[in-house]
């Protein structure tokens, strides 16, 4: 039996490239997309059994050089916030559409253009399994650095982006210590690296399925490739060490796809001037069509 047979769901994806990186301090991530689509990102999902691939680009984001940095504690927010509000329209028509969005960053802070978008097309935000080293969920009152790849999180849930009782973050090893009380009162579920060594993956994701998952395509995985291990995926620009393995990664991509609840994937914080050989981008590629149903057997 085909791939495609196995998932008839999927029978369109569409991929959209965010080239950001002004919400980051480390330069590189812009390039980002451009490393995917060379890691032969669309002809894998042509040889997966996908045949409806559309490819939109990437939306155009200011040069850090010809933008303003306006306030300091969310450095570029007003640029920032007009590139993911095109994005969000995107995502939006994408979805009406029937396509399956495939969102490649750039920075983190995409995420809020992806969860609006997402949120209308479907009238109700998505459950959210966010797998990432870090919370993104400062304010701009509580980030020590201003970069808003730190806050998206806390943006998406105070616009009504994101809800938190419906969303999972996967992962953690490195969180502020006033984040820890903002995902409290938040009712985000927190997975941290120590919870998955006691847990184990298969477990931690029947629980995330549980809490995030309402229907076919009601959940979307925005996937920071820092909460990956370095080992395995050093082309991020935060990177903590003690995160998630290889199989660790991929085993919560095939489960979110058996579910049939996965809806959209973001991959976000591929920094191609930090990566070996593009090996983070090509870790990112196999990830996707594992979200995808692609399996060992």
């Amino acid at each position: 039996m085909s791939a495609a047979a196995l998932h008839p769901m999927i029978e369109r994806v569409d991929i959209l490239g965010v080239p950001m990186d002004l919400g980051a301090s480390r330069r590189g991530v812009d390039m980002g997309p451009s490393a995917v689509r060379y890691a032969r990102l669309r002809e894998k999902l042509h040889q997966f059994g996908i045949t409806q691939v559309e490819d939109h680009g990437n939306l155009h984001v200011p040069d850090r050089e010809s933008a303003h940095e306006h306030a300091h504690d969310a450095k570029y927010f007003p640029v920032i916030e007009s590139v993911c509000a095109k994005l969000a329209e995107t995502v939006e028509k994408i979805v009406r559409e029937g396509g399956f969005p495939i969102v490649l960053g750039g920075d983190h802070s995409i995420a809020m253009g992806t969860l609006k978008g997402l949120r209308d097309a479907r009238g109700k935000p998505a459950g959210l399994v966010w797998i990432d080293a870090h919370s993104d969920i400062n304010t701009p009152e509580t980030s020590l650095s201003g970069n808003v790849h730190g806050m998206p999180l806390w943006f998406a849930l105070k616009h009504g982006y994101a809800d938190g009782e419906r969303t999972v973050q996967i992962g953690l090893r490195d969180v502020d210590r006033r984040e820890k009380a903002i995902l409290r009162d938040a009712g985000v579920t927190a997975f941290s690296m120590s919870d998955i060594d006691r847990l184990g993956m298969t477990a931690v994701m029947e629980r995330t399925l549980k809490i995030t998952g309402a229907g076919p395509r009601s959940v979307h995985v925005s996937f920071d490739m820092d909460g990956i291990d370095p080992s395995e995926a050093p082309g991020t620009g935060t990177p903590v060490k003690g995160g998630l393995s290889y199989r660790e990664a991929h085993l919560a991509m095939e489960m979110l796809a058996e579910s049939g609840a996965l809806g959209s994937i973001e991959m976000v914080e591929i920094n191609p001037i930090l990566d070996q050989r593009n090996q983070t981008a090509i870790l990112a590629v196999g990830l996707i069509l594992s979200g995808l149903g692609k399996s060992i057997l």
